[in-house]
Formats: C-alpha cells, sequence, structure tokens
C-alpha cells in the first residue's frame, strides 16, 4: 500500500512546505518499503515533476476550478478519492494552516488514525510510531496508531529539505466530490511583501522593551540582513505597535524557524509556548533575570538600541566580505 503526500499549493506555486511534505513522505514510504505518490489540487504555474527532486516518484494532477479557493472539505474529499483510487494507507499533510483544517476531516472521512505535531519521520512501521510535540511544545511523546488506514500532520520545518536531481512522473487525474457543505469566500486578505512567519527559517521579533513603534525599524534592518521574518510579543501586537499577523506565542502564531532573535522580550510562559520549538534561540535584553534567557542558546545582556545597530552592521560586513 503506497503513502499518499498531499502537495499544496499556493496560487498555483510550491513553496518550502510542498517539499518538506515530499520528502518526508519519500521516507516514510522507504521506511514502510513502498511508493510514495503525490498529488496536487487545482491549476499549477509550477511544474510537478519538480516533485521528484524530494523523493516521490509519481505526482497525481486534479485540476478544477474547484479548488481556486482552498475549501478543506473539497480538499479532503478529493484526497480520500485519490488514495481509494491508489491503494494508499498511509497519507502525510504539512501541518500548515490550511493542512490543520484539512487532516481531521479527512481522518473522519476515511475513518483513519491521525497523529499530528509530528516532528520525526516514524521512528516504527509495526505498528505506526511517531513522535509528536505535546503540551504547546513542552514536550515529546511518541504516538503509535494500529489502524488500517493513517494521516500523519508534521510540523513546518521539523524535519528539513535535501534537493536532489530526479524529476517525477506527473499524471492527470480525476476525483469524485459528493456533497459537502457549502462555503463562499466573500473576500481575501493577504500578506504581501515579506516573508510569512509559518514559512520563515529565520525570526527577529521585538517586545515592549523596543518602548514604542517608532522604533521598530532597527528590528527591520535586522531582519533585512538576516532574510529574516519580523514578529512580535503579544502586549505590542494589542497596544497596536504591530499588526496581530506577527503576534507569535501559544495565542498568536506557533513558529519553529532555524533562527529566532528575541529582542526586548522578557519571556512569559505564553510567548515561550510558541516559540520554544525553534532551533536556535538568540536573547537581547537589558535584564539580566529575564525568563527568556533560561531558554535562550546564546544571550545578550545589553541595551537593544546599542546591540541591535552593532549587531546588523557586523552581520552586513560578514556579508559583504564572505
Amino acid at each position: 500500500m503506497s503513502v499518499l503526500v498531499y502537495i499544496e499549493s499556493w496560487e498555483g506555486k510550491f513553496k518550502k512546505n510542498s517539499f518538506e511534505a515530499a520528502q518526508y513522505a519519500a521516507k516514510t514510504a522507504a521506511a514502510i518499503g513502498t511508493e510514495a505518490i503525490g498529488v496536487t489540487l487545482g491549476d499549477l504555474q509550477d511544474d510537478a515533476s519538480v516533485i521528484g527532486k524530494y523523493g516521490v516518484k509519481k505526482v497525481i494532477s486534479v485540476k478544477g476550478s474547484e479548488f481556486k479557493s482552498f475549501d478543506n472539505y473539497k480538499v479532503a474529499e478529493a484526497l480520500k478519492s485519490v488514495a481509494e483510487q491508489q491503494g494508499s494507507d498511509t497519507i502525510i499533510i504539512s501541518g500548515t494552516w490550511n493542512g490543520k483544517a484539512v487532516a481531521p476531516v479527512l481522518a473522519v472521512a476515511m475513518d483513519a488514525g491521525l497523529i499530528t505535531n509530528a516532528v520525526e519521520v516514524p521512528s516504527s512501521t509495526s505498528p505506526l510510531t511517531v513522535k509528536r510535540s505535546v503540551f504547546s511544545s513542552k514536550g515529546l511523546v511518541e504516538y503509535s496508531t494500529e489502524t488500517p488506514k493513517r494521516i500523519i500532520a508534521f510540523i513546518p520545518n521539523s524535519i528539513g529539505v535535501s534537493e536532489g536531481e530526479s524529476q517525477a512522473e506527473v499524471a492527470e487525474g480525476s476525483v469524485s466530490i459528493g456533497d459537502v457543505p457549502a462555503m463562499e469566500v466573500t473576500e481575501t486578505d493577504r500578506v504581501k511583501g515579506k516573508i510569512l512567519l509559518p514559512e520563515a527559517e529565520r525570526v527577529v521579533s521585538g517586545g515592549r522593551g523596543m518602548k514604542g513603534p517608532d522604533n521598530w525599524g532597527m528590528l527591520e534592518e535586522l531582519a533585512d540582513v538576516l532574510d529574516a521574518a519580523t514578529a512580535c510579543s503579544k502586549p505590542v501586537s494589542d497596544m497596536g505597535w504591530r499588526p496581530h499577523t506577527e503576534h507569535v506565542g501559544q495565542t498568536g502564531i506557533a513558529i519553529n524557524p532555524n533562527l529566532y532573535v528575541a529582542v526586548g522580550i522578557s519571556g512569559a510562559i505564553q510567548h515561550l509556548a510558541g516559540v520554544s520549538s525553534s532551533k536556535t534561540i538568540v536573547v537581547i535584553n537589558n535584564d539580566a533575570e529575564a525568563p527568556f534567557f533560561k531558554a535562550a542558546d546564546y544571550g545578550v545582556v545589553g541595551d537593544a538600541f546599542e546591540v541591535v545597530p552593532k549587531l546588523t552592521e557586523a552581520l552586513r560586513n560578514f556579508k559583504e566580505n564572505n
């Protein structure tokens, strides 16, 4: 029985999450001793054969206007239909906002076991056992399922991506979508012109220690040098210094970048819950007793208004000379 992976696209284009999902599925299929098959939904601008660089040898491309706007019920029905056609008993989904909406609906439709927040590929296949994040990333636990059909939704940026040179075979497919709850998109509000937080590999974040919205320019300069996204703590967004789309933490956006730079953030437990999965945490704060230092890989005790500009300049010089 094959492993099916949902290769998500946004306005016809693939992003890092798409490739990571393909690689996760390929590694899972290898562990099980079968093949990984990708499925794309809707009209594409990108060439689906590129998915082969990440270990998936075959991609089913299902086109149709019904997938122009995201509808988790339609996507779930389409994935169920392709899984039945391909004889897939294991389905891989990236835990993006869309993926989180699709996975439980698909699990119900297929009567499948569902493991969410996975952070590694399965460590065992009999039964299928996966390590996942629990308690707002405060701990890790291994979950197992013995259901005949199973779905794994993994946390984006948890396994990384390495590119090969192969190309996937692309075949057109068709699906049967039954009666699903009607959904009408009345308005779409897109964040443009910057790196989106769920996809960011590096994030520069500010808290109340920035003293006001007018001081955010130096964080944006640091983020520009690092090719990073910008973020903020909850009090900052509540005060209107920054938009709520930049609020990271337990009640905001949970992220797990390779690098998280926290400037002027004390490190309340609610904030830590949303960023503690970051691979490397750097804290800059003038309070040596700030709780965030306990979670930091690197800490700088100092005035952010002196440290950040010097750090930005040092990084800029490093990039220019290397």
